[in-house]
């Protein structure tokens, strides 16, 4: 067996920082919390280069006593806990000491601070752990910490960061975090050279939301409070026709930490059961208060993840200040609690997937003219569809609308080769928003089947044999687009859209989108960066509708939540989500020909069930009908 050695100080405090400092939105996320910890009312945090080059974090806390200063930087040097007792009712964000002396050996790192009340200040500079320069300083009250070339002494950590923008936006995200957690501190957050957000710092949740996600967030949420003998809730919950195509917006904070819980975000969503469509999320920015002993802060190496004394306890208390909230609205119909404002010049709430306000339905299908192109080219609107163009070389330009436009153009690459497209110019009027009819042309076959028609909108009836078979054109078209998908010769075409589509996802989704970009492009998708909380779509998969574009991106994201690589089992659910979406919908009539090329694939064997299991077919043979009927 070899020699066992003690580790040099200096690995050792390399090995420490690859769990406390994993990228620049972990320095970040250390160094705010030691801002507040300090007492700090105002933060003010800087980055260029997505952090890499250059972090500054100022505060106006306590500041540190010239003699602590080369302390601070030494390996479990904290002044938050004293003994083993103090672990049990933990008040601070960080207990460790661990995060100084982390970020310290892997960067360049200077700190001024004063403490309060004293004439000067000090300045600590050190490289790799190692100290280069102390000397007396003059500086206002309070600590700025600067770290520059994170990960210069550790090439094998800087490979596997992601870009500038990728990183700033996971900085933001964690600023963000910060700040919603904290409400009664003013926090800004500057990224090279631009101010992104600031907070007021007044000790309101609704102001501090305002600030962070606009007015069109704040109309869409409702003030929500509950308590028991030991746990109290309070903060905002989305109105149901709020909701959103994934998590990213749901932000918990306890005792004034925020954290990461599954099983809060289940007791949040129990309260939206009956209210809102499959694949609809629920935004809320809830702050949780318990006793410091009834919560364990000690259970993850970032502490983002907590340990209740009663999960179940904690579950109730949440589950019924949202159902609260909720039963307030419905009565009431306007926002309550802290936030008081005439919404009655607000912009339109969001409404539920596939359906659209008056306004927006007048505005989204409808050819427009020359002056309200030129506007709605020089102001895009947030979010998708409405005022989104799509063109296609293939397609010849008709006076339709937009979504009409759309459609012809999604409709052009709906099947796979084995599916030629004949005419276009058919149109089929069955359904109010004139959208072209899918014609297509099945392949020979000898089976001998006979398609009788359409019954429900959803379901094909067919005549094969000595039997009457249902299939379900949704299910079998999606099953067409995921095997294509899957296909190794497959390659996606895309639409470009004249006004690019700006969708408002959240700095985390934004964050995972950008890291993820090589993805995106090979799915389809152009898309840029467009502030830390939106990204613009330029051009879309051609299989899916504009109007689909949000949700189908939204999904994608919450498959790569779990983890920043793609493995198999994650691709295959982002190709369910993108032919779940390309595929006919149910409850839209489709023309004969496209029914015939629907039931060739499933009576030919070649289809029998949709990518998540689902049987497409079901076979009523006619001894079954003769026994019903009693004719045997």
């Amino acid at each position: 067996m070899p020699k066992i050695l003690e580790l040099e100080p200096h690995v050792a405090d390399l090995i420490a920082a690859g769990e406390v400092v994993e990228r620049p939105a972990s320095v970040v996320k250390e160094l705010v919390e030691n801002a507040i910890d300090a007492g700090a009312g105002i933060v003010t945090i800087e980055i260029n280069d997505g952090g890499m080059t250059f972090i500054r974090v100022t505060d106006n806390g306590c500041g540190i006593a010239s003699a602590d200063a080369k302390t601070a930087f030494k390996r479990h040097a904290t002044s938050k806990i004293h003994c083993a007792e103090g672990l049990e009712s933990i008040g601070t964000l960080g207990f460790r000491g661990e995060a100084l002396a982390a970020i310290a050996a892997v960067s360049r790192i200077a700190m001024t601070t004063r403490e309060a009340g004293a004439n000067e200040g000090v300045l600590l500079s050190l490289e790799a752990g190692a100290v280069k320069d102390f000397a007396q300083a003059g500086c206002p009250e309070g600590t700025t910490i600067v770290v520059r070339d994170l990960f210069f002494n550790t090439p094998a950590r800087l490979k596997f960061m992601k870009s500038n923008r990728a990183e700033g936006a996971s900085v933001a995200a964690t600023v963000l975090r910060c700040a919603l957690s904290r409400p009664e501190v003013s926090v800004r957050f500057i990224k090279d050279g631009k101010s992104e957000f600031h907070t007021p710092g007044d000790s309101r949740i609704d102001s501090c939301i305002y600030s962070l996600f606009g007015r069109e967030f704040s109309f869409g949420i409702v003030y929500a409070e509950s308590s028991d003998e030991s746990i109290s809730v309070k903060g905002y919950v989305s109105k149901p026709e709020a909701s959103r195509g994934n998590r990213s917006y749901q932000y918990f904070v306890v005792n004034g930490r925020p954290i990461q819980s599954k099983m809060l975000q289940a007791a949040l969503e129990q309260a939206y059961v009956n209210l809102l469509p499959s694949g609809r999320f629920p935004s809320c920015v809830l702050h949780i208060s318990t006793k410091l002993g009834d919560v364990d802060v000690n259970v993850h190496p970032a502490k983002t993840e907590v340990k209740f004394i009663s999960d179940k306890q904690v579950f109730d208390v949440v589950n019924y200040a949202a159902i609260g909230a909720l039963s307030v609205e419905s009565t009431q119909g306007t926002t309550n609690g802290e936030l008081d404002s005439d919404d009655s010049d607000a912009p339109a709430e969001p409404a539920f997937r596939g359906q659209l306000s008056g306004e927006a339905e007048n505005r989204g299908y409808r050819s427009i003219n020359d002056d309200e192109h030129r506007n709605s080219s020089s102001s895009v609107s947030g979010g998708v569809g409405a005022q989104s163009f799509a063109y296609n070389d293939q397609t010849p330009f008709r006076s339709l609308s937009p979504s009409a436009m759309a459609q012809s153009n999604a409709d052009n690459h709906r099947f796979n080769s084995d599916f030629p497209i004949s005419d276009h110019s058919a149109v089929h009027e069955g359904s109010s928003l004139y959208r072209p009819a899918l014609v297509l042309e099945a392949k020979s076959s000898d089976s001998a089947f006979r398609v009788i028609g359409e019954a429900l909108r959803t379901y094909i009836v067919v005549e094969h044999g000595n039997s009457l078979w249902l299939i379900d054109k949704h299910a079998a078209h999606e099953r067409i687009h995921f095997n294509a998908l899957k296909s190794d010769d497959y390659e996606p075409m895309s639409q470009a859209l004249i006004v690019p589509a700006i969708c408002r996802l959240g700095i985390t989704n934004v964050s995972l989108i950008l890291e993820n970009t090589q993805l995106f492009d090979d799915l389809g998708f152009t898309i840029e960066s467009f502030g830390d909380d939106s990204i613009a779509v330029r051009r879309i998969p051609s299989v899916i509708d504009i109007d689909d574009a949000e949700p189908v991106i939204s999904q994608i994201c919450e498959h790569l939540m779990h983890g920043v690589f793609v493995d198999s089992e994650r691709l295959d659910s982002i190709f369910r989500t993108i032919a779940c979406k390309s595929s006919i919908k149910a409850g839209k009539s489709s023309g004969i020909h496209e029914l015939e090329a629907l039931t060739e694939r499933v009576m030919s064997g070649e289809i029998t069930h949709c990518p998540h299991g689902r049987p497409v077919a079901y076979e009523l043979t006619k001894t079954t009908l003769d026994r019903e009927f009693k004719r045997g």
